[in-house]
């Protein structure tokens, strides 16, 4: 049987990248097919050049208050233009390094638009430009899109995030619809470059999915730093303008020089074949699956954001890994036995002013029995060394578990929380009881003694909390 490749992966974005290059190491033939480039959303489009504007933002704040701290500074305004080029030199660089591993693994790059094609006894394959790769396995892996909710996005006064991280010039005044994750750091982000921000969000509060008090004191804090928050808002209408943007919320007319629709993004799964296979499609466009990523084609898988769950870059990459260990195993190159993540095991992270970072279940998913210990970081010395003099200091790590039994569960808010979570995700993926860990020393001063102080609390000797 002629094949031309072990595996063959539709996407290159961070699940088809991550998928390519443990595929490879393992010695399997692959192929990466593209017509954008290797990185994806993520690197060029999402998250390295979103943070990266955050982390210039971050830079202006600092200036901002260097005086409370003793240092002599002036703030003369933004160089948005300049800022693009940081970001883009970041992107830059990362993109460089990424190629160069995926050609030192011998992965062959197809970078053309596929489509799937069903398995005619050679293995399913990925049709590119009139020619058919077959391979023993191929992996759907191509992302998701913004969501525009039928708005005139027209690319310059009415955008996504993806037009807003190509902007040369900081618009005076923005609003930003939808308070999940996109939304949230687009807002705190140009709030923190000098833009007059209002953030509108239809529900009745920020980040649906972290923990409600920890939405509150976001909600409290963006406010603080002049952000219209306006929440239980539904925007009904959106028209640009010569001079920028008119919106209709709830009863307001609202008007700025651009509105950043941030509601959301939806599988890109359409126009690739996989109705015409015989995959089911969700009514949400998400591809359906089974617990091992299969779908309903023989030799098909699907990875990353086109399954149904949280939509993260490093959820993509274990999805990717998964299913590269999984391929090789049915092929016989991989002895070991591949093991799928949790969805509450992935960490996520909101890199907003304050950060939120999470890990397993809220207290109310954990149930009736759940103990929590919430450690404020008040009492952490290298949270005060943080803030500026006089700034009132609102992180809180807080501890899930479940009655008398393991760590199920952490919820952090504050500045820099979000290399916390890294500790939270071993604590609960391991499945780790308080007592257990409660001994592990923590360097001094760090963010990371609010974690070992939460775990002495929730193991029944708190150190530097009232019983």
């Amino acid at each position: 049987m002629t094949r031309d490749f072990d595996v063959a992966i539709l996407g290159a974005g961070s699940a088809g990248y991550a998928c390519a290059l443990r595929a490879a190491q393992l010695g399997l033939r692959v192929a990466l097919v593209d017509e954008g480039q290797v990185g994806g959303t993520c690197l060029h489009r999402g998250c390295i050049p979103t943070k990266a504007w955050l982390q210039a933002a971050k830079v202006r704040r600092t200036v901002a208050k260097a005086p409370s701290f003793g240092v002599l500074a002036s703030l003369d305004g933004v160089d948005a233009a300049a800022v693009k080029g940081y970001a883009d030199s970041v992107v830059g660089s990362l993109f460089k390094g990424l190629t160069g591993l995926v050609a030192s693994r011998g992965i062959t790059v197809i970078p053309e638009r596929g489509r799937l094609v069903s398995d005619d006894g050679r293995g399913p394959g990925i049709e590119t430009g009139g020619r058919t790769h077959r391979a023993g396995a191929v992996v759907i892996a191509t992302g998701a899109a913004p969501v525009t909710l039928g708005l005139p996005v027209d690319g310059t006064r009415i955008i996504t995030s993806e037009e807003a991280l190509r902007l040369d010039a900081l618009p005076g005044s923005a609003i930003v619809l939808g308070g999940g994750v996109i939304g949230v750091e687009f807002a705190s982000m140009w709030a923190d470059l000098g833009v007059k921000v209002t953030l509108l969000e239809a529900t009745d509060r920020l980040l649906p999915a972290e923990e409600p008090g920890h939405s509150r004191i976001l909600a409290k804090e963006l406010a603080r730093r002049g952000v219209d928050v306006r929440l239980g808002t539904s925007l009904t209408e959106a028209t640009a303008t010569d001079a920028g943007v008119r919106v209709l919320a709830g009863d307001a007319e609202l008007t700025a020089d651009l509105l950043l629709v941030a509601v959301g993004r939806k599988p890109s799964s359409s126009g690739l074949g996989l109705e015409e296979a015989g995959i089911g499609i969700t009514a949400t466009g998400h591809v359906v699956v089974d617990e091992r990523l299969q779908t309903s084609a023989r030799g098909v898988y699907a990875a990353g954001d086109l399954v149904s769950g949280p939509q993260l870059a490093h959820r993509g990459y274990a999805h990717g890994i998964y299913l590269a260990e999984r391929i090789a195993q049915l092929q016989g190159a991989f002895a070991g036995t591949p093991t799928l993540p949790r969805d509450s095991d992935i960490p996520r992270v909101t890199y907003s002013s304050p950060q939120l970072a999470s890990v397993g279940l809220t207290a109310s998913q954990a149930g009736a029995d759940a103990e929590v210990v919430d450690y404020h970081l008040t009492g952490n010395g290298r949270a005060q060394i943080l803030r500026a003099p006089g700034e009132r200091e609102i992180g809180v790590v807080r501890l899930v578990r479940r009655g008398g039994g393991q760590i199920v569960g952490m919820h952090v808010i504050g500045e820099d929380v979000s290399e916390l979570i890294a500790e939270g995700a071993l604590l609960v993926g391991w499945q780790a009881a308080p007592e257990d860990v409660a001994g592990i020393v923590h360097p001094h001063p760090s963010l990371g003694e609010a974690v070992a102080e939460a775990n002495w609390a929730l193991a029944g000797q708190p150190l530097h909390m009232h019983s």
